[in-house]
């Protein structure tokens, strides 16, 4: 719902629990009102007469109240717009009007021949603020050095507490909190994607718990560099301004005519109650991003783990069988498959099957896997490529390089200019001729280093790559499921190097780590799942010990309800299984498949965070229950504790369909957890239903 005043300065966006409200003055400063509780018109047009504190000359009243500040004039603060031109640098606008259209809000300023419009949209079911910018340039050329999406400006509280996911390869996603403090606290990525040290996503609270206080919560949708600042000011008040781009440097240039959009940084004030769980980013993400969010992700195998790059057409028909009889949906022929790639060193960019490992092509093992009921799927590069290449033979301009400079190899690959047309068009004409030629149902895209060399010597203004590359991902995968409606897509970086709102918008999920040990899993989903739901997270089931990362054993029953937290997936080297784990495997298989919409489309509820001992997470949809618990670890003798389980109604009551126990009102799960947990690094799953 938008309301606006009669001389048109005020606006108030208001979803089912809160309200955001923006106010111009006369003298054309944007001012924030209020972001929190719902609030009336009347309430927002009393706050913007308030006055301004007298802090001049030393600090500005401006800072910490404007909507979106900009470079010059009256204030200190870190500015969300920086321009120059040939003649001067910064910003001195006025507004121009505003508009409305599909419930979003547009409000136009003008500085000389560049026009800057700040775009607002309430999604109304789930209290998610949308906001992103627009520039247009109507002159001479202008140099967009910073362009912010959004300043969030926070209500007065004595103390924040600023929550972040960081990490790194092989341990992304983990939850940290910290006090925050007077100054500026910095995330983000130079990277040239979204990155695995990070996710564009930052949080405050006072004292806020899983079931009460108030969260405060911005998410960026944009899958390159990127920067979130959160400001402390010397007032205490405390702003958080985030786009793309890390630093300010410059990141277009825009001709006459030309135009630049920002990415949308997303805001959310969750007010938690006790009986509700975690849905709103999770219901953002289902109803306006992911494609395809109301369906089921199937279970899938993936051979990487089984053999590296020593496949061959033969070897991946008789793991195809071994998957089908498990009850796998979807089987995926990793990295191996194409050109030269019999290792890593080799055939990145020849997008054309092995003659000597598939000889008629992908087609054949794609019919073969259908034929056997399974979905059919493959693993892809495409922004990559290797100097043993053909396509690197014949078009060594055509990776990022600074002219005069050794160009940098990891793991022995280069990254594709994907900002010019000719490398998009190659692509194009690569993947569409791909999935045109076999019945291809899954791609899973990778992106295995950074940015380095991020040079273009033939462009007049190089640094517009970090920013290009990004919207040709976008458009390739937007062309690509356009020409192929049928083909799901998976984001992989390494791992988690690349998940975001932006991404997730144009695949149907993403890997989340490389690390597929169990234990260190459970924190990295329970990070993941604050701000994503399980219904994109991919999860598999690997061998043990797991070689990879830390040669720790564990049990198959861990394994797999580790896994089942999210997309469940298998990545075992199925011949080397006996048959006993095969069999206890088609069991998980089966219980996922029964327990699946409650997991990918159900609320969740965090109920023991994994720091040690017991840690669980709920899941409800309609009168269905599913808990997965994980007993990490017991001492002393010490008995499992019971869990209160979340969001149910008190006056109805509920049947563990493992014990045949009857729960009334609030569940205290007690016995149904204990018979399912035996020992140290176990795992069990637990279902409910409403009688």
């Amino acid at each position: 719902m938008l309301d606006i005043s009669e001389d048109g300065r005020t606006w108030v966006l208001s979803g089912p629990a809160s309200s955001y409200a923006v106010h111009v003055t006369d003298r054309d400063e944007l001012l924030h009102l209020h972001w929190g509780a719902r609030i009336g018109l009347a309430d927002a047009e009393a706050l913007a007469v308030r006055p301004l504190p007298d802090y001049w000359p030393f600090e500005s009243p401006l800072d910490g109240r404007e909507e979106y500040p900009v470079e010059g004039g009256p204030r200190f603060t870190r500015p969300a717009l920086s321009v120059r031109t040939g003649e001067r640098r910064g910003t001195e606008w006025t507004y121009e009007g505003h508009d409305t259209e599909d419930g979003e809000l547009r409000l136009r300023f003008r500085d000389g021949d560049l026009a800057v419009t700040l775009h607002y949209r309430m999604r109304s079911a789930t209290d998610v603020v949308e906001r992103w910018v627009t520039l247009d340039n109507h002159g001479p050329a202008v140099e967009v050095l910073r362009a912010d999406s959004a300043t969030w400006t926070l209500p007065d509280r004595d103390t924040w507490r600023l929550s972040q996911l960081h990490g790194r390869w092989g341990a992304e996603s983990r939850l940290e909190r910290s006090t925050l403090t007077h100054g500026e606290k910095v995330v983000g990525s130079r990277r040239g994607h979204t990155g695995h040290q990070h996710l564009p996503w930052v949080a405050l609270d006072t004292d806020a718990t899983e079931e009460h206080g108030e969260v405060y919560g911005c998410a960026l949708g944009w899958s390159g560099s990127w920067r979130i600042a959160v400001a402390q000011l010397p007032d205490a008040r405390v702003q958080i301004t985030g786009g793309a781009g890390y630093d300010d440097s410059g990141l277009l240039m825009l001709g006459t005519g030309e135009s630049y959009t920002t990415p949308v940084f997303a805001g959310l004030v969750d007010r938690r109650r006790p009986r509700r769980g975690q849905p709103r980013w999770h219901a953002y993400s289902g109803r306006t991003s992911v494609p395809g969010a109301d369906q089921d992700r199937p279970v899938l195998f993936n051979s990487w783990e089984a053999t590296e790059f020593d496949i061959s057409e033969e070897q991946q028909r008789a793991l195809a069988e071994r998957a089908a009889a498990m009850g796998v949906e979807l089987f995926v022929v990793d990295d191996g498959w194409f050109g030269a790639r019999t290792s890593d060193r080799a055939g990145l960019g020849d997008w054309t099957p092995n003659p000597d490992r598939f000889p008629g092509g992908l087609k054949p093992l794609a019919e073969h896997v259908h034929g056997l009921g399974m979905q059919f799927g493959i693993w892809v590069e495409p922004e990559m490529v290797n100097p043993d290449s053909d396509l690197y033979r014949a078009h060594p301009d055509w990776v990022q390089h600074q002219p005069g400079r050794k160009r940098t190899e990891f793991r022995n690959q280069l990254v594709l200019n994907l900002a010019r047309e000719d490398v998009q068009e190659y692509l194009w004409e690569q993947l569409d001729g791909l999935l045109s030629s076999a019945p291809i149902d899954y791609v899973k895209w990778d992106f295995n280093r950074c940015f380095t060399d991020a040079g273009w010597p033939d462009d007049p203004y190089p640094q517009r790559l970090w920013i290009d590359h990004v919207h040709a991902l976008y458009g390739l995968l937007d062309r690509l499921r356009a020409a192929h409606p049928g083909v799901a897509f998976e984001s992989c970086s390494g791992g988690g190097g690349r998940i975001d709102l932006g991404v997730l918008g144009r695949t149907d999920q993403v890997w989340t780590s490389d690390n597929t040990d169990p234990l260190d899993r459970l924190a990295i989903q329970h990070g993941f799942s604050q701000i994503h739901p399980a219904r994109v997270m991919a999860a598999w089931v690997t061998d043990s010990p797991n070689a990879m990362l830390n040669q720790r054993a564990s049990s198959l029953r861990f394994r797999f309800v580790s896994a089942m937290a999210g997309v469940l997936g298998v990545g075992g080297d199925l011949t080397k299984w006996t048959e006993r784990e095969l069999a206890e495997a088609r069991d998980w298989v089966e219980l996922y498949k029964e327990i699946r919409p409650v997991v990918q489309r159900g609320d969740l509820y965090r109920l023991r965070p994994p720091e040690g001992g017991l840690s669980a997470v709920q899941y409800a949809l309609g009168d269905e229950i599913v808990v997965l618990a994980w007993l990490q670890a017991q001492r002393y003798g010490e008995p499992v504790p019971a869990l209160r389980l979340r969001g149910l109604d008190p006056s109805a009551s509920y049947k563990c369909l493992e014990t045949g126990e009857v729960h009334r009102g609030a569940v205290l799960l007690h016995h149904g957890l204990r018979v399912g947990l035996r020992g140290d690094l176990d795992a069990t799953v637990v279902r409910l239903q409403r009688k």
